[in-house]
């Protein structure tokens, strides 16, 4: 992590833009999940300290470039106040003479948050015009936005070309933490990937396989490798047009590769279905592979106790069915034992499994992006993070070392 951080820019009297993440679930008007809110206060209490005025802008949702109550900030505004133990007037609009009006009169000591980026097609478009018109109420600008670094648009890549721009916390802890297990990694290293699809993550595999020392893979994308292998899966899910990606994988990378040696079966997609344990080879004709089996999470836990660097993405099985959650929540557990290893948990369904499991505070990094981390970890260059400045690139104004 070489990029600027606030910590770089001089922020003393300044206007501060903070680009966050604050897209968060609401139910009945009120925020139903303050995680990303919680993950974004370090960088706008270090404004508030160091005599800035923080203006936060965000997305929420899809609204399709245009106004809808349904996905106003409002919501966001009166948490991120009760947070922050201060006042936080919402605009009306991101852009705009009465939001430039407001930006230029916030009292020292508060904040102001900006109504919803994505009311307007140019944000998601990176319209130079409306990056200069939100770059127009700030002095200087920061990436705080891990979550939609790998969108390029106006807010996280366009506006960088009119303000002095810098990483936040937030998006300099995720760099941090992810660059480090891809580029220089304590070891053994070990990748633990699941979820439902092959398809979203064989450019994860291919990177990771030339990075790590073993990658164990579960949940439903393991399906498509057991088949691949030459087991019968029943009515499992099973993406047949990646079957010879997974066998060519599997011939490349067969000693690193660890799939699953047991499962949990059930008659159907449903938590009262029947159930049984059976060994991979032994799979029933019309069951289906909802999570991995005890042995499994044996197997597992050999490769894991050991590690020093963990990395992991994606559920073992049908966690959101209490019948098919004990593989999930199993490897949940053995990450938070792992004292002696950095451990890297990506991924939302991935974070709400540590979070109920009840051991998120044992985890060394809960990443905030979805999208994001498995892009970087596919080893993608995310356009929001490209666009800011190396911390050895000449001052800029706004720099502390500007002369």
């Amino acid at each position: 992590m070489n990029k600027r951080t606030i910590a770089d820019l001089d922020i003393d009297g300044k206007r501060v833009l903070i680009r966050a993440d604050l897209n968060v679930p609401l139910e009945n008007g009120a925020v139903s999940d303050d995680t990303r809110i919680i993950a974004a206060l370090p960088t706008i209490q270090y404004v508030l300290a160091h005599n800035g005025t923080p203006i936060v802008c965000s997305h929420l949702g899809r609204p399709k470039g245009k106004p809808d109550g349904k996905y106003s900030l409002k919501p966001v505004a009166e948490r991120l106040a009760q947070l922050l133990g201060c006042r936080v007037e919402m605009a009306p609009d991101c852009i705009g003479s009465e939001t430039k009006r407001i930006a230029a009169s916030v009292p020292r000591g508060e904040v102001l948050l900006l109504e919803n980026l994505r009311f307007h097609p140019e944000e998601e478009a990176n319209d130079g015009r409306f990056a200069q018109c939100l770059a127009s109420i700030a002095d200087v600008y920061v990436n705080d936005a891990f979550g939609s670094a790998h969108r390029a648009h106006a807010s996280t890549a366009g506006i960088t070309s009119y303000l002095p721009s810098a990483a936040g916390f937030l998006m300099e802890k995720e760099l941090t933490f992810l660059g480090q297990a891809l580029s220089s990694p304590s070891r053994p290293f070990v990748a633990l990937l699941g979820g439902a699809k092959v398809s979203d993550k064989i450019e994860v595999i291919r990177n990771l396989l030339a990075k790590v020392d073993w990658l164990l893979i579960g949940g439903g994308m393991a399906n498509t490798f057991l088949k691949a292998d030459g087991k019968a899966v029943g009515e499992s899910l099973v993406e047949n047009d990646k079957l010879e990606i997974a066998q060519s994988l599997l011939h490349d990378a067969r000693q690193k590769l660890i799939l699953p040696v047991d499962v949990v079966v059930a008659d159907r997609f449903d938590a009262q279905a029947q159930t049984r344990t059976v060994n991979v080879n032994d799979v029933p004709a019309g069951w289906r592979i909802m999570d991995v089996g005890p042995e499994t999470v044996n197997v597992f836990f050999r490769y894991l106790v050991n590690a020093r660097t963990v990395v992991w993405n994606g559920p073992m099985g049908v966690f959101e069915m209490a019948p098919f959650a004990t593989g999930t929540f199993a490897m949940a557990n053995v990450l938070a034992e792992l004292t002696d290893a950095t451990t890297i948990v990506g991924g939302g369904d991935s974070a709400s499994a540590v979070e109920r499991a009840g051991v998120a505070k044992r985890i060394s990094h809960i990443s905030t992006g979805g999208g994001a981390s498995l892009e970087f970890l596919e080893g993608k260059e995310l356009p929001g993070v490209a666009c800011l400045k190396e911390k050895n690139v000449g001052a800029a104004m706004g720099d502390k070392h500007a002369n």
